[in-house]
């Protein structure tokens, strides 16, 4: 059995808080994986001092040498591609094909951060006064905490950890405890890669202990965080008196748009994918079916049908297709739900509890599950549930159909199935989310793409593509005088 420490300025360190959590498998919770050491405030804060203490000599690394070593960790990470997909299935719970996806995003998104090391580009900007010249640039903040959730692992910390570290920042990186496996290869991946001492640190600890200390150390200048919109939310009201910059990606509640003239196979498909792919523990995951009265009933006896052909079972078995909740109590919550869902007058077509047979019973494993005739005051229609739990929305016409998607707090992602070119366009428009897509699913990306959302459920700069060093620099401005004499009249 393994043992996860943090790693501290070069280190990795033996914890003396005495305290311990199980790493367990949730597709076989007699499976212990292994033991982590939870960090103490007094190691988080230590963290944050090496980081501090390694700023100005990273700072100074030109940044295309900060790109090679974030480059070579990209490299590090093909090689060990297949060791991080398993890690992911054992401890996440994913499938293999899924997990396997994931570390191939993760790589393209390393790479491409690695590349944007020589486009750390400013402008020149002609003076209105002769003789003088105008420029800028871009600096790091300094010290940037980490905060990661255990639903992409590997991903998510690598599109906050890649830029933040070819800007020129130093990091903390504070993954979810349900995932320190994932989080000590990628650490390692970092460190053999040639990241300096100090400038990546782990810590492995609970929000509530270590997490808040990190937050709160007066070092930490930028806080990158995904997470729950509670949590997201509280977070930059408690760092906001500091002026720390804060990135917030947090809830979603994802709708599909299910015109009459759409290609129906395509819709159900794309649908079910989005809703119980991942065991629906994706922010982008597709939530709400919104869907035309004329095609309702086909599309959901056609979206019951394909929700009970999926094969619930281990990641690690490639013909299995649904994997389990992540843990104890996200299964139950997605549970709870169900019993919202049904005590608000849903009717639930099928799924709803614990998977049996083949073994299930020793996982956290959930059926796919439906309900139609949902409507958008039901709570099942307006929080986020993180669970293979679909809502079926009825609507009489286009416009009923944009005023409930838009009905929610969240603004993430969305997809509208439709072959009418006017009606696409008018989605384009009228949809508020910061993501959207045409005839496929919700869910999917691109590492040279930005990702994120409005409303509750973003804050800040976008992650990703074009816009991934946005967060992590902050603009100097230049002026160059070389008249060689006191200037004249007003200076404004």
């Amino acid at each position: 059995m393994s043992v996860y420490r943090s790693y501290i300025n070069g280190e990795w360190i033996d914890s003396t808080s005495g305290r311990t959590a199980p790493n367990i498998n949730p597709a076989n919770i007699d499976d212990v994986i292994g033991t982590i050491e939870l960090a103490s405030r007094e190691e988080a804060r230590r963290a944050v001092e090496a980081a501090y203490n390694a700023f100005r000599g990273w700072k100074h690394t030109p940044a295309p040498a900060r790109g090679r070593i974030v480059a070579k960790a990209a490299r590090f990470m093909e090689d060990r591609k297949e060791e991080l997909a398993q890690a992911i299935t054992r401890e996440e719970g994913k499938t293999i094909s899924e997990a396997r996806g994931e570390v191939q995003r993760a790589i393209n998104v390393v790479e491409f951060c690695a590349g944007e090391s020589r486009r750390m580009n400013g402008e020149t900007i002609p003076s209105e006064l002769p003789s003088n010249f105008a420029y800028t640039i871009y600096e790091p903040h300094g010290v940037v905490a980490c905060i990661t959730p255990w639903n992409f692992p590997v991903a998510i910390p690598a599109w906050k950890l890649a830029p933040a570290l070819v800007a020129g920042n130093t990091v903390v990186f504070k993954p979810a405890t349900l995932t320190p496996l994932t989080a000590t290869l990628l650490t390692e991946i970092f460190v053999e890669a040639g990241v300096p001492k100090g400038v990546f640190n782990l810590i492995l600890g609970s929000g509530s202990d270590a997490g808040d200390e990190i937050v709160n150390h007066p070092a930490v200048r930028a806080i990158s965080f995904t997470g729950s919109t509670e949590t997201g939310l509280k977070l930059y009201a408690q760092v906001a008196p500091r002026g720390v910059k804060v990135q917030a990606e947090m809830g979603g509640k994802n709708p599909v748009v299910v015109l009459e003239d759409c290609d129906m196979e395509l819709a159900v498909e794309s649908t079910a994918q989005g809703a119980f792919g991942s065991t629906g523990q994706r922010c982008t995951a597709t939530s709400r079916a919104v869907v035309i009265d004329k095609v309702a009933d086909e599309f959901v006896e056609k979206i019951v049908a394909r929700a009970k052909s999926f094969t619930l079972g281990r990641g690690d078995d490639e013909k299995n297709h649904i994997g389990p909740s992540v843990d104890e109590g996200q299964f139950n919550t997605v549970l709870k739900y169900v019993d919202i869902g049904r005590e608000d007058g849903a009717e639930m077509l099928c799924g709803g509890k614990r998977a049996t047979g083949d073994g299930l019973e020793n996982g956290y494993f959930i059926e796919p599950t439906v309900f139609d005739h949902v409507t958008a005051d039901m709570r099942i229609a307006r929080e986020e549930i993180f669970g293979p739990v679909l809502s079926v929305l009825r609507v009489k016409d286009f416009e009923e159909a944009m005023r409930v998607a838009n009905d929610s707090e969240f603004g993430l992602s969305s997809s509208v199935f439709t072959n009418d070119t006017n009606l696409v366009y008018r989605f384009v428009d009228e949809i508020e989310s910061g993501m959207t897509h045409i005839n496929s699913p919700t869910t999917g990306g691109e590492a040279h793409v930005p990702f994120g959302g409005l409303k509750n459920t973003g804050l800040g700069a976008r992650e990703q593509g074009s816009t991934s060093l946005d967060f992590y620099t902050e603009m100097k401005v230049v002026y160059v005088d070389y008249t060689g004499r006191k200037r004249e009249g007003n200076l404004y």
